[in-house]
Formats: C-alpha cells, structure tokens, sequence
C-alpha cells in the first residue's frame, strides 16, 4: 500500500486551505480590507480622484455666455469704429486742408490717449469689466460726434479732437483681453479658443470697416452734417447708444473674490527644505512652464503644532519670481504684440494712399470705395481661415501658431517687396500680398496674451495684459503714421522696415522655442 497515493485533488486542497485559515482566524476578518482599512484609504482615492476632476473643471471653465457675448460684440464694434474711417480719413483730412501723413496720424492717435487713460482707468475698475465698459461706450458716442461735426464746422483739428475722445474708448481692447485669459473665470485651456475669438472680431473690424466706410463715401448723401465724410461717424454713434442699453441690461460683471485655485496660502517651510529650493529654482530655468507658486509645498503627515493667532491671522502673499527663460518669453510676445499691429496698421493706412497716388509703382489711381474694398477683401478672404483657427488653437501648442502666422506673413512681404522692385504691382499681386499679411499676422495676434498668461500667475493678469496692450497700442500709432507716410519714403523703405522687425522678432522666437511651451487650447 505503500505506492497507493490519493490525489491531491480533495486532502491536497484541504491542507492547502489550513494556513489559509489558520490565517483568517488570526486576523479576525479574513483576507478582505476591513472596514477600518476601507475608511483609511477611501477619503485618500476620493481626494485624489475629486482633485483632478475639479482640475480639469477649472482648466475648461468659461464665463457666462450672455456676459462674453457682450464683450466679443464689444470687441467688434471697437474694431469696426477704429477702420470704418481708414477709407475716407484721407480725403476728409485734405478736404479740411490737412495731408496724407495729418490722416495717418487721425487714423493712429486714438491709441495713444487710450494707453495714457489706461492706468488711471485700472484703478477705478475694481478689478471688475461694468465700469470700463459703460466709459469705454459714453467715450465712443461723444468721439464719433465730434469727428461727424468737423465737416459742418470746417474745422481739421475737430476730426482729431474726435478721435482723441474715441481713443478713450478703445481701452476696453485691453479689457476684452483680460476677460479671455481672467482666471476667475476662464480656464486655461480655454484662453486662446477665446482670444481666437477676439482675433475673428478683428478681421471682421478690419474687411467689414473699410468697405463700408468706402461704400458710404460713394453713396455721398450730399448734406452738410450727413454726407460721405461723417456718415461713418454718425452710424457708429447711434451703433454705441444701442450696444450701451444692451450691455447694461445683460451684462454680469465677474466676481470680485478670486478663485480658490488662486487664494491657496503658502506654509512656513522647514529649514531642510533650503536646499531643495535651491535646486529648484536652478532647474525652473530648464523649465519656463511652471508656476513656482500656484499651489502650496507639500507637507508631512506628521502633527506640526498649532500656530499661533497671531502667526496664522497674517500671511504673506505668494510671491514669483520670474525665470530668465521667462523674461524672454514676455519680451518676445510684446515684440510680436507691437509687430502684428504695426504692420496691419501700416498697410491699412497705406492702401488707400499708396492707390490713390501718382508715383510711378502704382497703376491704379482708385478712390477710397475702391481702396476700401481691396482692404475688405483682404480682410474677408481670411475670415474662413480665422474660422478654422478657432477650433485647430485647441489642439496645437501656442508656439507653432505663432510660427505659422510669422510666416504666413512674411511670405507676403517678401513678395510685396519682389514686385515693387520690379514695378510688377497689379490688383492681382497687390491682393496677394495683403491677404497673406492680414492672415499671417491676424493669427499670429492670437497667441501673445494667451501664451504669456499660461506661464506666469493667475495674479499677474492684469499686468501681463496691461504690458501687451501697450503693446499693440505702440504697434498701431506708429504703424498708421508709417503707412500713412509710405509714398513719401518710398514704397521699398515702407516694406523694408517691416521685414526688418519681423525679423529681429524671428531671432527671439528661435532663439526660446523651447520655453515657448505651454499647455493647449
């Protein structure tokens, strides 16, 4: 009997399941977590798991839609009454007795009272939008009134008197670009989706302006205070006294306490601690992308004394300091701020002088509705692409739109340069060339507030966007008065100088590909 074996299939599974047993016998509760085990490490998963879903929560937030529709609408009429008058601004000046240069300088002036009402303006606001948006309305009746008078008055200086006063409108620019990237309200991934946005207003501002401007200086109505001079003027006013009862009754201003994503207070950190912060602020210039004080450090488990009222009553501000890697980003999207208006604004000024005049590159001899429908054209050509902008900036990183809209861009002066040096210029060429500028630069314009505002603190909003508005206001005087004087520099100085900053632009954004880098949408 001794070579007589059982299968193991029944003892054998028995005498496995002894120490299985023996073992649930010693911990009372069998191999399953206890319910002491499930409320130790539920609350942990839970807060995990609750911690990333409000984080996506708050990357995708957006503001009321009724809210930003008024300040996308507003967006467009600031833009439709900055070009409306770029058609005709160049025969009214010298129709009061003004030059070509005196228009450019009409066209170009309003941003510079706008840029000198900004700071005592940001410091009435409250850190709110309701106050700024009824100045930015009341300043826009007023200026289009009194650019509409100067004719029945016969008087040049009242046309720029009225657009001094509409300039003061014009800082609700940098207003519409603090809402979009307001991290109160607006979540990261959702800034340059919404300054793509801004951008459509722009190209509609900029091809629906210009030919309506012109269409209305070839209707004429021949009328001392209504006529192909002042009609932009006035239809703009009477726009603004309608868009100003509407703004107020479905406007809802955003809250005034910040988010709790940006009111997290810092804690003391231990003396050990020194060194590792050493270490990271020398890696933090490897890696721009990161907000050294959006959350709190990190602490230990273990209990830590109670702090004192005195201690725990006052804490100190979260502080930032900005990494070189940094620095460079905010000076390259400033540079391109200032470049994609300059040159926008120079070739919207220059069309209808350069068309209308008698040096030998120009074949055309148009009139302001004809120079104002080559300007709308452009203008409408690259609505369908800004269109499709708005859904590909949720998907492409910032830095690769703003490479393809330099390039887009440049591509157009350089070809603008060929055939002014060639005496080649034909509707055909000339279009081309300004379609491509107006696109290149258009999309370009995205991305410079929304990249910059997702690599530095949601506290530093208003400054960063306070630092690209001036900005594009220095791009728009001095590119209006560059385009207006075109002719009388020369055409290929006129091109010349805006390959040149394009170009120094180019070096920079080489030069800091690698900190460009930032989250999508």
């Amino acid at each position: 009997m001794a070579g007589l074996r059982l299968p193991p299939t029944v003892l054998g599974i028995l005498e496995r399941r002894k120490p299985l047993s023996g073992s649930r016998a010693g911990h009372g509760q069998g191999s399953e977590p206890t319910l002491t085990d499930r409320i130790q490490t539920t609350p942990v998963e839970a807060s995990e798991n609750g911690h990333d879903q409000q984080q996506i929560e708050d990357d995708f937030r957006l503001p009321k839609m009724a809210s930003l529709n008024i300040i996308i609408l507003a967006n467009v009429l600031l833009q439709l009454t900055f070009f409306i008058i770029v058609s005709s601004s160049n025969e009214y000046a010298q129709h009061l007795g003004g030059t070509s240069t005196f228009s450019g300088l009409v066209i170009g002036i309003p941003t510079v009272f706008s840029g000198l009402a900004l700071i005592p303006l940001m410091r009435l606001d409250q850190g709110g939008y309701k106050r700024p948006l009824h100045f930015a309305c009341a300043s826009a009746c007023v200026g289009n009134i009194l650019y509409g008078l100067a004719y029945r008055a016969n008087w040049l200086y009242l046309i720029l008197l009225g657009r001094i006063v509409t300039g003061f409108a014009f800082t609700f620019w940098m207003y519409c670009k603090r809402y979009c990237s307001d991290p109160r309200i607006v979540g990261v991934r959702r800034r340059t989706t919404l300054a793509g946005w801004l951008v459509l207003g722009q190209g509609i501002g900029f091809s629906l302006g210009p030919f309506v401007g012109g269409l209305l200086y070839k209707v004429g109505f021949n009328n001392s205070v209504f006529n192909g001079y002042t009609s932009p003027a006035w239809i703009m006013a009477v726009i603004w006294a309608v868009f100003w009862v509407i703004a107020a009754a479905l406007y809802e201003d955003v809250p005034r306490t910040p988010s709790t994503s940006q009111s997290i207070p810092l804690q003391r950190l231990p003396v050990q601690a020194s060194g590792a912060l050493a270490s990271e602020d020398k890696a933090d210039e490897d890696e721009p992308t990161r907000v050294i004080t959006s959350e709190a450090p990190r602490v230990s488990s273990s209990p830590s004394p109670s702090p004192s009222p005195s201690s725990s009553s006052i804490s100190p501000p979260p502080l930032h300091h900005m990494t070189r890697g940094q620095w460079g980003v905010a000076a390259t999207m400033c540079w391109f701020a200032m470049t994609c208006f300059f040159i926008l604004g120079a070739w919207e000024a220059n069309i209808p002088v350069f068309t209308s005049s008698h040096i030998r590159e120009n074949p055309f001899h148009f009139s302001p509705f004809a120079a104002g429908n080559l300007i709308a054209l452009g203008g409408a050509c690259t609505i369908p692409f800004l269109l499709v902008n708005l859904h590909v900036a949720r998907r492409v990183q910032d830095r690769h739109t703003l490479a393809t809209g330099v390039a887009v861009g440049f591509a157009g002066l350089v070809i603008a340069l060929a055939i002014l040096g060639e005496e080649q210029v034909n509707y055909g060429s000339l279009f081309i060339c300004w379609f491509l500028v107006a696109l290149g630069f258009n999309i370009a314009s995205t991305v410079t507030l929304s990249l910059l505002s997702k690599q530095l603190p949601g506290e530093w909003n208003g400054r960063i966007s306070l630092a690209i508005q001036y900005s594009n206001y220095s791009g728009r005087v001095t590119g209006a008065v560059w385009g207006g004087a075109g002719v009388k520099i020369g055409m290929l100085s006129y091109v010349g100088m805006q390959v040149a900053i394009v170009g120094i632009g180019s070096v920079m954004f080489m030069t800091l590909w690698k900190h460009l880098k930032a989250k999508t949408g």
